[in-house]
This record gives C-alpha cells, structure tokens and sequence, in this order.
C-alpha cells in the first residue's frame, strides 16, 4: 500500500501533470485505494512543490537572466518580461482581490497548463503575496482534485 501511495504522491508533484494526471491513473489502474485516500495523496502531492516554486523561482529567473550563457539569459529575460507585463495588466484590471480569485480559478480548472506549478511561478514573478497566494492555489487545487475525481469515477458520462 505505501508504494501505491507513493506513486500517486509523486505523479501529483510533477510539473503539467500534477493531480489532474495522478487522480486518472490511480483510478484508472485500480490500484486498491479508497477514492478518498487517492483524492488526499494527490491534493498533497500537488500542494508539497507550491512553497518551493514560490520562493525560488524569481530568483532563479533573476539569477539566469545575469548569466552569460545566451540561451538561458533569454529564456530567463523572456519569462520575467512576459509574466510580469501579463500579470500587471490581470492586477490593474482585477485589483487585489480579483486577482486572488483569478488565480484560484487558473488553478482550479482541470486543463493541462493550468495548475498549481503554473499559478504559482505567476504568483511568484509577480511578488503577489504569500499567504494569500497559498491559499488561492490550495482551493483551485481542492476543487479540481473533486472534479477530478468525479471524472475519474465516471459521474459526468451524462454530459457527453
């Protein structure tokens, strides 16, 4: 049972999978788990790297961005420029607390692209703050494990 666990776990941690690839295949394999335990992994698994990401990925953009090896120079300049003229536009338009819930939404949309590892480098470019950064991602992050789930399961074969 610790291996499944683990592999949900991990699956939920990499980067454009997160827990919107973990749920299907933990599901989808039958690995012997409760739903519930699966839907806890993942939602764990997902949240584990938001800290990480947050604190470490201006700087390391910041840090390339100085280097002089061209390649990462540009992807580095490219990242912060873009981030950060998207993001000003997004906090002119939404103000504070929009863009708060902007985030939650980015997260809580169960398409490839917009996860917790995204929201978070955007959060993180644009200096938004910690606490309410966290917990915007950790609600976009529990509503689309539950919808996950429900996908998962089944539950919404009726719409298609």
């Amino acid at each position: 049972m610790f291996w499944k666990i683990l592999v949900v776990l991990i699956i939920s941690m990499i980067p454009l999978i997160e827990l919107r690839g973990a749920i299907p295949v933990a599901v989808g394999m039958d690995l012997g788990l409760p739903e519930w335990i699966v839907l806890i992994i993942a939602i764990i698994g997902n949240i584990i790297p938001v800290p990480i990401i947050y604190f470490f990925a201006r700087k390391f953009l910041e840090w390339g961005a100085k280097k002089k090896w061209k390649p990462l120079k540009q992807f580095c300049n490219f990242c912060l420029k873009k981030g950060t003229k998207a993001g000003t536009k997004l906090i002119e338009k939404a103000g504070d607390y929009g863009t708060y819930f902007a985030l939650f939404l980015f997260v809580a949309i169960p398409i490839p692209g917009t996860g917790a590892w995204t929201g978070t480098l955007a959060a993180s470019i644009l200096n938004l703050d910690f606490k309410k950064t966290v917990i915007a991602i950790t609600a976009g992050i529990l509503v689309a494990g539950i919808i996950m789930l429900l996908i998962s399961l089944g539950l919404f074969k009726w719409l298609f």
